[in-house]
Protein backbone atom coordinates (compact mmCIF):
# COMPACT_ATOMS: atom_id res chain seq x y z
CA UNK A 1 0.00 0.00 0.00
CA UNK A 2 2.35 2.38 0.78
CA UNK A 3 4.46 1.99 -2.37
CA UNK A 4 0.96 2.94 -4.19
CA UNK A 5 0.20 5.60 -1.74
CA UNK A 6 3.71 7.47 -1.61
CA UNK A 7 4.40 8.39 -5.40
CA UNK A 8 0.62 10.09 -5.20
CA UNK A 9 1.93 11.79 -1.91
CA UNK A 10 4.70 13.06 -3.03
CA UNK A 11 2.87 14.12 -6.72
CA UNK A 12 0.43 16.41 -4.60
CA UNK A 13 2.65 17.86 -2.41
CA UNK A 14 4.90 18.86 -5.23
CA UNK A 15 1.95 20.05 -7.24
CA UNK A 16 0.76 22.24 -4.60
CA UNK A 17 3.98 23.88 -3.69
CA UNK A 18 5.03 24.37 -7.40
CA UNK A 19 1.67 26.42 -8.12
CA UNK A 20 1.45 28.08 -4.72
CA UNK A 21 4.96 29.52 -6.74
CA UNK A 22 2.85 30.88 -8.99
CA UNK A 23 1.66 33.48 -6.95
CA UNK A 24 5.43 34.92 -7.39
CA UNK A 25 6.40 38.02 -9.79
CA UNK A 26 9.06 35.47 -11.37
CA UNK A 27 6.32 32.46 -11.92
CA UNK A 28 3.53 33.93 -12.94
CA UNK A 29 3.15 37.67 -14.45
CA UNK A 30 1.65 40.25 -12.11
CA UNK A 31 -1.33 41.46 -13.76
CA UNK A 32 0.25 45.13 -13.04
CA UNK A 33 3.18 44.80 -15.03
CA UNK A 34 1.75 42.63 -17.99
CA UNK A 35 -1.13 44.50 -19.64
CA UNK A 36 -1.67 41.80 -22.42
CA UNK A 37 -3.39 40.24 -19.36
CA UNK A 38 -5.97 42.80 -19.36
CA UNK A 39 -9.47 41.63 -20.84
CA UNK A 40 -11.31 44.41 -22.68
CA UNK A 41 -14.52 45.44 -21.64
CA UNK A 42 -17.82 44.91 -23.66
CA UNK A 43 -18.50 42.11 -26.43
CA UNK A 44 -15.75 40.18 -28.10
CA UNK A 45 -14.47 41.17 -30.97
CA UNK A 46 -16.08 39.47 -34.44
CA UNK A 47 -12.60 37.43 -35.21
CA UNK A 48 -11.54 34.48 -32.96
CA UNK A 49 -8.26 35.32 -30.93
CA UNK A 50 -4.96 34.03 -32.37
CA UNK A 51 -3.37 31.45 -30.06
CA UNK A 52 0.63 31.02 -29.97
CA UNK A 53 0.56 33.19 -33.52
CA UNK A 54 -2.08 30.36 -35.06
CA UNK A 55 -5.08 31.59 -36.10
CA UNK A 56 -8.25 29.66 -34.27
CA UNK A 57 -11.37 28.70 -36.20
CA UNK A 58 -14.68 28.92 -34.07
CA UNK A 59 -15.95 26.34 -36.36
CA UNK A 60 -13.13 23.75 -34.96
CA UNK A 61 -13.45 21.94 -31.79
CA UNK A 62 -11.43 22.80 -28.70
CA UNK A 63 -9.00 19.74 -29.49
CA UNK A 64 -8.60 20.83 -32.90
CA UNK A 65 -7.53 24.22 -32.13
CA UNK A 66 -5.52 23.68 -29.52
CA UNK A 67 -3.75 21.09 -31.40
CA UNK A 68 -2.75 23.53 -34.10
CA UNK A 69 -1.67 26.08 -31.44
CA UNK A 70 2.09 25.61 -30.62
CA UNK A 71 1.58 27.20 -26.89
CA UNK A 72 -0.45 24.52 -25.82
CA UNK A 73 1.78 21.61 -27.46
CA UNK A 74 2.11 20.16 -23.36
CA UNK A 75 -1.73 20.22 -22.74
CA UNK A 76 -2.59 18.29 -25.93
CA UNK A 77 -0.14 16.24 -24.62
CA UNK A 78 -2.28 15.45 -21.62
CA UNK A 79 -5.43 15.74 -22.99
CA UNK A 80 -4.11 12.27 -24.93
CA UNK A 81 -2.59 10.80 -22.16
CA UNK A 82 -5.96 10.51 -19.96
CA UNK A 83 -7.92 9.73 -23.18
CA UNK A 84 -10.14 13.11 -22.77
CA UNK A 85 -9.57 13.53 -26.62
CA UNK A 86 -12.95 12.30 -27.23
CA UNK A 87 -14.76 14.21 -24.44
CA UNK A 88 -13.09 17.55 -25.70
CA UNK A 89 -14.18 16.92 -29.21
CA UNK A 90 -17.60 15.97 -27.98
CA UNK A 91 -20.77 17.81 -28.58
CA UNK A 92 -20.05 19.91 -24.72
CA UNK A 93 -20.33 23.05 -24.45
CA UNK A 94 -17.51 23.35 -22.60
CA UNK A 95 -15.52 26.12 -21.05
CA UNK A 96 -11.91 25.48 -21.14
CA UNK A 97 -9.17 27.36 -19.13
CA UNK A 98 -6.20 26.08 -21.40
CA UNK A 99 -2.66 26.52 -19.61
CA UNK A 100 0.36 27.50 -21.99
CA UNK A 101 3.55 25.64 -22.15
CA UNK A 102 5.12 27.87 -20.20
CA UNK A 103 2.45 27.41 -17.56
CA UNK A 104 3.25 23.85 -17.26
CA UNK A 105 6.97 24.41 -17.19
CA UNK A 106 6.50 26.16 -13.83
CA UNK A 107 6.06 22.94 -11.84
CA UNK A 108 8.49 20.90 -10.23
CA UNK A 109 11.18 19.87 -12.84
CA UNK A 110 9.78 16.38 -14.46
CA UNK A 111 6.36 16.79 -12.53
CA UNK A 112 5.00 16.98 -16.19
CA UNK A 113 6.75 13.86 -17.44
CA UNK A 114 5.39 12.11 -14.19
CA UNK A 115 1.59 13.20 -14.53
CA UNK A 116 1.84 12.03 -17.89
CA UNK A 117 2.47 8.38 -17.15
CA UNK A 118 0.00 5.47 -16.93
CA UNK A 119 0.20 5.06 -13.71
CA UNK A 120 -0.57 8.70 -12.98
CA UNK A 121 -3.74 8.66 -15.05
CA UNK A 122 -6.12 9.84 -12.29
CA UNK A 123 -4.38 12.03 -10.79
CA UNK A 124 -3.62 13.74 -14.48
CA UNK A 125 -7.29 13.71 -15.80
CA UNK A 126 -8.51 15.50 -12.38
CA UNK A 127 -5.86 18.22 -12.88
CA UNK A 128 -7.29 18.62 -16.46
CA UNK A 129 -10.98 18.11 -16.01
CA UNK A 130 -10.55 20.83 -12.86
CA UNK A 131 -9.63 23.22 -15.91
CA UNK A 132 -13.25 22.57 -17.39
CA UNK A 133 -16.80 23.98 -16.46
CA UNK A 134 -19.85 22.82 -18.67
CA UNK A 135 -21.29 25.32 -20.65
CA UNK A 136 -20.21 28.38 -22.41
CA UNK A 137 -18.97 31.26 -19.94
CA UNK A 138 -17.17 34.15 -21.86
CA UNK A 139 -15.23 36.71 -20.16
CA UNK A 140 -18.22 39.25 -20.18
CA UNK A 141 -20.00 36.27 -17.84
CA UNK A 142 -17.67 36.36 -15.28
CA UNK A 143 -16.99 40.01 -15.11
CA UNK A 144 -20.84 40.18 -14.54
CA UNK A 145 -20.59 36.98 -12.15
CA UNK A 146 -18.52 38.50 -10.50
CA UNK A 147 -20.03 41.93 -9.87
CA UNK A 148 -23.01 39.84 -8.98
CA UNK A 149 -20.71 38.26 -6.21
CA UNK A 150 -19.89 41.01 -4.67
CA UNK A 151 -16.23 40.87 -5.95
CA UNK A 152 -16.04 36.94 -6.89
CA UNK A 153 -17.91 34.05 -8.66
CA UNK A 154 -17.44 30.49 -8.08
CA UNK A 155 -17.09 28.08 -10.68
CA UNK A 156 -17.69 24.81 -10.12
CA UNK A 157 -15.62 22.60 -12.52
CA UNK A 158 -16.00 19.14 -14.06
CA UNK A 159 -13.46 17.87 -11.98
CA UNK A 160 -16.27 18.90 -9.23
CA UNK A 161 -13.96 21.65 -6.79
CA UNK A 162 -14.66 24.91 -7.20
CA UNK A 163 -13.06 28.27 -8.81
CA UNK A 164 -13.15 30.74 -7.63
CA UNK A 165 -12.92 33.84 -10.00
CA UNK A 166 -12.08 37.65 -9.31
CA UNK A 167 -10.76 40.55 -10.90
CA UNK A 168 -7.42 42.08 -10.91
CA UNK A 169 -7.60 45.12 -12.19
CA UNK A 170 -9.42 44.27 -15.63
CA UNK A 171 -7.81 40.88 -15.37
CA UNK A 172 -10.12 37.93 -14.69
CA UNK A 173 -8.06 35.80 -12.24
CA UNK A 174 -8.27 32.18 -11.44
CA UNK A 175 -7.94 30.93 -7.99
CA UNK A 176 -7.87 27.36 -6.78
CA UNK A 177 -8.81 25.43 -3.45
CA UNK A 178 -5.40 25.63 -2.48
CA UNK A 179 -5.08 29.40 -2.92
CA UNK A 180 -2.97 29.25 -5.74
CA UNK A 181 -3.88 31.91 -8.61
CA UNK A 182 -3.76 32.17 -12.45
CA UNK A 183 -4.56 35.30 -14.97
CA UNK A 184 -5.99 35.51 -18.08
CA UNK A 185 -3.84 35.51 -20.98
CA UNK A 186 -6.02 35.22 -24.03
CA UNK A 187 -10.11 35.29 -23.46
CA UNK A 188 -13.09 34.13 -25.47
CA UNK A 189 -11.46 31.58 -27.93
CA UNK A 190 -14.66 30.89 -29.22
CA UNK A 191 -15.07 26.74 -30.50
CA UNK A 192 -17.57 24.79 -31.94
CA UNK A 193 -18.31 23.08 -28.77
CA UNK A 194 -17.59 25.91 -26.53
CA UNK A 195 -14.96 28.39 -25.83
CA UNK A 196 -11.60 28.76 -24.30
CA UNK A 197 -9.88 31.16 -22.31
CA UNK A 198 -6.00 30.79 -22.15
CA UNK A 199 -4.26 31.11 -19.07
CA UNK A 200 -0.58 31.46 -17.46
CA UNK A 201 -0.83 29.06 -14.56
CA UNK A 202 -2.20 25.44 -13.85
CA UNK A 203 -4.25 25.36 -11.38
CA UNK A 204 -5.02 22.25 -8.92
CA UNK A 205 -7.42 20.93 -7.17
CA UNK A 206 -7.55 18.57 -3.78
CA UNK A 207 -5.53 15.26 -5.01
CA UNK A 208 -6.25 12.69 -2.12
Amino acid sequence: MMSKTLPLMVMTSALALAACSGKSKDNVASPSTNPALAVPNGPPAVANPTVGGVPMMATRTIVDNASAAPNLSTLVAAVKAADLVGTLSGPGPFTVFAPTNDAFGRLAPGMVDTLLKPENKASLTKVLTYHVVPGVITADDLRQRIAAGGGTATLTTVEGDPITATLVGAVITLTDVNGNKSYVETADVRQSNGVVHVVNGVIVPKLS
